[in-house]
């Protein structure tokens, strides 16, 4: 359920139905007046204060009032719809909004989703790339998401032909999460082909639109899509891109973010290499040819997912070793007493608790203490 409800969602979308009306004029009003059902209930004088409300569009917002009916009842198909496909309505108000996408400069006020929006989503890396990807590409696509979903980072992309699905795919089949953000509605599956990885995303990762259902996937909805795949990402990886198109664009929606932005070098010649050999030419992309470069980058802002998908091969304890490590408590303890309670020597226990140092499972402290991990 979102932080609004159903008449306020109402008042929203009233508001954003006035020709002139987006979402930069909608957070001026609010900042003015607080809240949308006041937008709608103020007078022309008022409304016409509003910095960027010409006298004219004033008296547009003035009127929408007229079409509440309509409105009303395109929000009752809507939450059949979100009931349908077991989607949901995320408001820029409400706690599970992105708060990556939050920072960008116009983040879109409201998105519909399928899936889980998890706290570990905030630790994302967009892959992207040309729909006609080269053997080259397509490989190395696979292996990056692959190596990034083992670390715990979310994969974030567009569910496109070729790099996109790749990418995908590639974070699915290593356990990791993705996170699909498509130029549709969420009702229309595009390509067709990708239905199953469709249903999988919204099992496994989340698909998110901002396009009312029923949307086609319209060339002109994919920059505004564009702006929303680097919204939610810490970094963008370009796999392979001509030096036009969709790809060249979120990068550039991506610099203006202040995002990272990362390029797989390709051969002189090859078409699909020109995009990323210039990013890298220009300054404007770094060159990464594995996860590692793309992590050592970012670092500290990764930590608090780095390893977490990483699954843990069983330990196997020799006889001292397990008698040892039982040996020590929730604390810090010293050789002496670990010495005392396993009964072995003193050097015996040093070369033992060594091994379980090697084996992460116990970590050395000042003054000869010993403590769990």
């Amino acid at each position: 359920m979102s932080a609004l409800s159903k008449e306020q969602l109402v008042d929203l979308r009233l508001l954003l139905s006035v020709e002139g009306i987006g979402p930069g004029r909608v957070r001026k009003l609010l900042a003015k007046f607080k809240s949308v059902e006041k937008v709608i209930s103020a007078d022309l004088v008022s409304i016409s204060e509003v910095e960027g409300i010409s006298e004219n569009l004033a008296k547009k917002i003035v009127r929408a009032s007229r079409n509440r009916t309509e409105i009303e009842d395109i929000v009752e198909k809507e939450q059949e719809d979100l009931e349908k496909y077991s989607a949901k309505i995320i408001t820029i108000w409400d706690k599970e909004y992105p708060p990556l996408l939050k920072k960008i400069y116009d983040p879109p006020l409201f998105f519909y989703k399928r899936g889980a929006i998890k706290a570990s989503d905030a630790y994302s890396i967009a892959m992207i790339g040309t729909r006609g990807p080269t053997n080259y590409g397509k490989v190395h696509a696979d292996r990056l998401s692959g190596e990034l979903a083992k670390e715990g980072i979310t994969v974030v992309s567009g569910l496109a032909r070729g790099i996109d699905t790749i990418s995908h795919i590639g974070a699915l089949k290593n356990g990791g999460r993705t996170i699909a953000v498509i130029g549709s509605g969420l009702d229309v599956v595009y390509p067709s082909e990708n239905r199953k990885l469709y249903e999988e995303i919204s099992e496994k990762g989340v698909l998110i639109s901002e396009f009312p259902f029923g949307t086609k996937p319209d060339a002109m909805n994919f920059p505004q899509r564009n702006r929303i795949i680097s919204g939610l990402s810490l970094g963008i990886v370009v796999i392979e891109s001509g030096k036009g198109g969709g790809s060249m664009q979120t990068v550039s929606y991506g610099l203006d973010q202040g995002r990272e932005i990362f390029a797989l070098p390709g051969n002189v010649g090859v078409r699909q290499s020109e995009g990323t050999n210039l990013l890298i030419q220009k300054g404007e992309a770094k060159l990464v040819t594995s996860a590692e470069d793309i992590i050592v980058e970012l670092e500290i802002k990764l930590k608090p997912v780095l390893g977490k998908n990483i699954p843990k091969e069983p330990v196997t304890l020799g006889l001292f070793e397990e008698k040892i490590y039982n040996c020590l408590d929730d604390g810090a303890t010293h050789i002496d007493s670990i010495s005392t309670n396993s009964g072995l020597s003193t050097s015996d226990c040093l070369v033992h608790l060594l091994s379980l140092e090697f084996k992460g499972l116990i970590k050395q402290l000042p003054g000869k203490m010993f403590a769990k991990l």
